[in-house]
């Protein structure tokens, strides 16, 4: 992808829920885009549904968006922007590009159903254009309210799009798009195109099922007098089983995963490269993972987010972590042993929360696993003196080795089962100096300690 002079990028949710990996997958594409290219990346709460939109909601994304790494350059409510809508729609009834429409839901529902039962597309009929100054009068006089919708031009709307290339929509096939509602509300295209416009937005990076929605806000654009940003329509996440995501649902919330303790740059890798031709990788920040996404290489067909593919990246991110990240970690768990102890221990974790466990068996209590006590004396007895250091483990395992004549097997897994409790983990050489020489003795005799 060749370098863009500094691009302005948006990610605009609704705040009517928290965000799922769905959500977060076009957040992720837009902030890594502003990261590689030096740009600005602007987040603005599409927050014109009342009803619906909370501030605990708004503040739940700004929430899931700084864990995993995305930072806004500036942040919109376009609640407070209304003045903005009321003055692009003016002109655009002043135009003639606005036009009023009286039907109600189930009048339009009825009509749609005649249309599709005469084998005719269902797309509006423009009937608002048709009404008299005396229709008019009739439908205020009975108490209707109108709803606005904007004149398409029937032709086609083309763009050469960041993902799909070459694209273009036939806007003799869609419907006039109801802008406002009939209780003078805003829908979310003329706000998102008004913004877009007043912000400067140079790049709308979102999913496919955009695509449509962005010829209709092409004409917009144009019938304010503004100048299309470039598009880019990337592909939907669905389930492991194909199933679409749903923030009401709850499906794969960044709010489950983070309480899961997935690494946000493994659930980021994961949302950004699954379902592209660049291999799913662990990466050691969004600086390296900006420098791996290229939008043209994104597919056209679904991407699917397995939870399990993620269990794996997540534990190959965690066991690649550099003490330098791991440290305030583990220091706010209350976890000592310094890097030494990271080290040993990284390379047996899938989540750093697992670290706890393996602490509680440097310096904790541990009931040892006694499976032939007479093989442990003999192991006591040739336990070097003084402290352990990185040479001990080979020097104590060759004396008893040379004292009990076991080896392979036999000779190691008796010693970490009664060191640590269990029949895996990671070489115990490393953790013979943090264990320490007197909880190694009285665990070798039985004692939980």
């Amino acid at each position: 992808m060749a370098l863009i002079p500094a691009p302005t990028v948006r990610f605009a949710p609704s705040p009517t829920g928290r965000l799922h990996i769905g959500n977060a997958r076009p957040a992720l594409f837009n902030w890594l885009f502003a990261l590689r290219h030096g740009g600005r990346f602007i987040l603005r709460f599409d927050d014109t549904d009342k009803e619906r939109s909370t501030q605990a909601f708004a503040e739940g994304i700004a929430e899931d968006l700084g864990w995993l790494g995305v930072a806004p350059h500036a942040v919109f409510r376009q609640s407070d922007r209304t003045a903005l809508y009321d003055a692009a729609s003016d002109r655009l009834r002043a135009s003639g590009r606005l036009y009023a429409c009286y039907e109600t839901p189930d009048e339009l529902d009825r009509r749609r159903k005649r249309q599709l039962a005469r084998g005719l597309p269902p797309i509006y009929d423009r009937a608002g254009l048709r009404l008299t100054d005396a229709e008019r009068a009739a439908h205020a006089a009975e108490g209707r309210a109108p709803h606005w919708r904007f004149l398409l031009e029937p032709r086609q709307v083309a763009w050469t799009d960041l993902v799909r290339g070459d694209a273009h929509v036939d806007c003799a096939s869609l419907s006039d798009p109801v802008l406002i509602r009939a209780d003078g509300g805003y829908l979310y295209t003329l706000p998102s195109v008004v913004d877009d416009l007043d912000m400067g937005i140079t790049h709308v990076i979102r999913g496919e099922d955009h695509v449509t929605n962005t010829a209709v806000q092409i004409q917009i654009i144009e019938a304010l007098g503004g100048t299309a940003p470039v598009f880019g329509h990337h592909n939907l996440l669905t389930t492991a089983s194909g199933e679409g995501l749903s923030k009401r649902l709850g499906h794969l919330s960044l709010a489950s995963l983070r309480d899961a303790g997935m690494e946000p740059l493994a659930v980021a890798a994961l949302a950004v490269l699954v379902g592209s031709a660049d291999a799913v990788r662990p990466v050691d920040s969004l600086d390296e993972l900006a420098g791996l996404v290229d939008l043209a290489h994104v597919s056209r067909a679904p991407a699917r987010f397995d939870e399990a593919e993620l269990e794996h990246l997540n534990a190959r991110v965690v066991q690649q972590m550099p003490w330098e990240a791991a440290a305030p970690r583990l220091a706010a768990l209350g976890i000592g042993g310094g890097e030494a102890f990271w080290l040993a221990i990284r390379g047996n974790l899938a989540r750093l929360s697992d670290v706890e466990g393996w602490w509680r068996i440097v310096a904790g209590e541990v009931e040892p696993v006694v499976e032939d006590r007479d093989f442990l004396a003999a192991a006591l007895a040739s336990l070097p003196e003084g402290n352990c250091d990185a040479g001990t483990w080979k020097l104590w395992t060759d004396a008893v080795k040379a004292t009990t004549g076991a080896k392979g097997k036999a000779l190691f897994m008796p010693l970490r089962r009664a060191l640590t409790g269990l029949d895996h983990g990671p070489e115990l050489g490393p953790l013979l100096p943090l264990m320490g020489r007197d909880r190694i003795a009285r665990r070798l005799r039985g004692e939980k300690a």
